[in-house]
């Protein structure tokens, strides 16, 4: 009896196209090469056989290159045109790195940065660096309360003789608020693979490409559109832009000159403020925001108190603000009810911004981060002031030791 299928030579030796007599052929391969799993020992279910159509995949994947490379072009052009620069990720990692330093010997006398946004853009660590011959380390975080990063240091050993200078904006500070608050956890458990994914990106990747942003991300761009329906009793919010460059791997960052060269960016920055500035869901009582000053103001006097015991100098900044930002500090965290009684409660000194008038008439074109130029006067004055205060305090100090 003939066979139903016959089988001819194909163009490569590997395969043999069976066609049957319906005229339906497939290819196979030949005989002692397996199809599928289902060969191999141990194995349960087979693979599914796929045949692979003969095409030209050099000139295909070729011109997917191309494609891809066109379109990356198009984006990287588009971004470029609206006055992106390539700059280094703030990322969790690169915190990491800088909160490595205090454990890998450079936390004895150094000077450490820790706060919030402000802290992070006005103070400049190339100026400091040149005013005090040593450059600090930056663990500022933006939208976060420095008060992990406190408790973390207060229990390090590693850190001592040194001075800590602590940034306070009233509404993240006093209310415990911290975008970032899992940056530690990341640090602590940071693998190697990581740790070479952050080195690789911020040498090959971040400094040549300006959408390497969280900011610009295609999913990020299209959810912010305005064309999405908003469901009924919903009231969606918008989400902070980008606002900061870092400039180096120390994590030395300013505020980003679209805010100071486009007046209507600034004005969409203040208006993202400003969704925060009036009571709405999910705000709290103001007897649950008193407690909850009442519960930061005790942390941060435990802290300080270790840190005082390894001769830490400790110094709250209070950082400018300014138009609608500074009204709403200044109505739901009023000076007397935080600031004072932190100060008073901590036993640790501080500068407050409206106490100097070096530290005043700065630019914030959005209320809440000096223009780069101004933080540059800032980091000066504020450098001096301290310095100044510190000598008083010395002197102080000298003044009420009983002579033996």
């Amino acid at each position: 009896m003939p066979s139903s299928t016959s089988s001819f030579e194909s163009a490569r030796p590997d395969l043999v196209i069976e066609r049957s007599t319906s005229a339906e052929a497939r290819i196979a391969l030949r005989p002692g090469l397996r199809l599928t799993a289902a060969d191999r020992p141990g194995i349960a279910q087979p693979v599914p056989e796929r045949d692979i159509p003969d095409r030209r995949w050099g000139a295909i994947m070729l011109a997917a290159l191309i494609m891809t490379l066109l379109m990356l072009g198009a984006w990287e052009w588009h971004w470029r045109a609206f006055g992106v620069e390539p700059s280094i990720a703030n990322s969790d990692a690169l915190w990491a790195t800088q909160r490595r330093r205090i454990d890998h010997g450079e936390g004895d006398g150094a000077t450490v940065l820790i706060g919030s946004s402000r802290m992070l853009f006005d103070l400049q660590l190339p100026v400091w660096q040149q005013l005090s011959g040593t450059r600090p380390i930056q663990l500022a975080l933006e939208g976060t309360s420095p008060m992990f990063a406190l408790e973390d240091l207060a229990d390090d050993p590693n850190f001592r003789n040194g001075r800590l200078l602590v940034g306070v904006a009233p509404d993240i500070f006093f209310s415990g608020f911290a975008y970032r608050g899992g940056v530690l956890k990341y640090t602590r458990k940071q693998s190697p693979s990581q740790r070479v994914g952050q080195w690789l990106s911020m040498h090959f990747v971040e400094p040549f490409l300006a959408f390497d942003d969280p900011d610009y991300a295609l999913p990020t761009v299209l959810e912010r559109q305005d064309w999405w329906p908003v469901r009924p009793g919903m009231h969606p919010r918008k989400d902070v832009r980008k606002l900061m460059v870092v400039v180096d791997e120390d994590r030395a960052s300013h505020i980003w000159d679209k805010l100071e060269k486009d007046p209507a960016y600034a004005a969409l920055a203040q208006s993202i403020w400003a969704q925060h500035f009036e009571p709405g869901p999910g705000m709290p009582s103001p007897a649950e925001l008193r407690k909850t000053i009442d519960e930061q103001i005790a942390r941060a006097a435990v802290a300080v108190a270790k840190l005082r015991k390894r001769n830490v100098e400790l110094i709250f900044v209070r950082t400018p603000s300014a138009g609608g930002y500074l009204a709403f500090e200044d109505k739901v965290f009023p000076r007397a009810k935080t600031w004072d009684m932190l100060l008073a409660k901590t036993g640790a000194p501080g500068v407050h911004f409206q106490d100097h008038p070096e530290l005043q008439g700065f630019w914030l074109p959005e209320w809440s981060h000096l223009a780069a130029r101004d933080a540059v006067r800032f980091t000066a004055a504020l450098y001096r002031i301290i310095e100044h205060d510190v000598e008083q305090r010395g002197a102080s100090r000298v003044a009420k030791t009983p002579e033996r």
